[in-house]
């Protein structure tokens, strides 16, 4: 909190020059980039890496920790189905992604959901009903409905869904499970590459920038729009 001040920015911007640090590699969201654009006015050349699981940076397509988060979800998804499909139950399963629903869109997908449900698209309790009693007309007998943090309510929404329709409902919510792990091969490549590009805008003298990734190919940016409200 005291990075927030300007006093606290200031303080920062000395420790960095007394130790001889010319030039720090911020990675994070939109708060971190804040900070590296207020060191990089106090002459600590800073550059920013995309680094947040919700895929929530609005410069670059992709962020690191977003391909290890989507499947540590669809292996979780995966293992409750089993339970899902043995009980004859429709399982609500919460994921993470704050106010971005791309995590649960993407394991949803990959994991052949019954019902996704994002900020992003208006939805409505019956709509879910709906789609389940669809399905058991067509001899379904199990369900899964994936649910972004964002929206919350799973274990309501469970309550709901076995009122409604029969079918034995259970809520899960995978929580910070989705934010550990080892990386999978999609962000090891994205880090390297962006890391490797920073690195290499730091030993030109350059700073204020943050690295992202655009239709395919590695790009910066000021961090002075990237950071700057809108």
């Amino acid at each position: 909190m005291e990075f927030t001040t300007a006093e606290g920015q200031q303080r920062g911007a000395e420790i960095c020059k007394k130790h001889g640090i010319d030039g720090i590699i911020v990675i994070g969201g939109d708060g971190s980039f804040k900070g590296a654009q207020k060191l990089a006015g106090l002459g600590i050349n800073t550059i920013g890496l995309p680094g947040t699981i919700d895929l929530d940076i609005a410069c670059t397509e992709y962020t690191i920790g977003f391909d290890t988060a989507v499947n540590t979800a669809m292996e979780a998804i995966d293992k409750v189905r089993d339970t899902s499909t043995s009980h004859e139950r429709c399982s609500i399963i919460e994921v993470m992604g704050r106010n971005a629903g791309y995590i649960a869109l993407n394991a949803g997908i990959a994991c052949g959901a019954t019902y996704i449900i994002t900020k992003e698209e208006p939805f409505t309790v019956n709509d879910v009903i709906s789609k389940i009693i669809e399905g058991q007309k067509s001899g379904k007998h199990h369900f899964i409905v994936i649910v972004a943090e964002g929206i919350g309510g799973s274990e309501q929404l469970a309550k709901e869904i076995e009122q409604a329709t029969g079918v034995e409902s259970r809520a899960t919510i995978l929580g910070h499970v989705q934010r550990g792990g080892s990386p999978t091969v999609q962000d090891r490549v994205a880090a390297s590459q962006l890391g490797y590009y920073a690195v290499d805008l730091l030993s030109k003298g350059i700073g204020n920038r943050v690295v992202g990734l655009q239709h395919n190919e590695v790009v910066d940016l000021s961090l002075i729009h990237i950071s700057e409200p809108t």
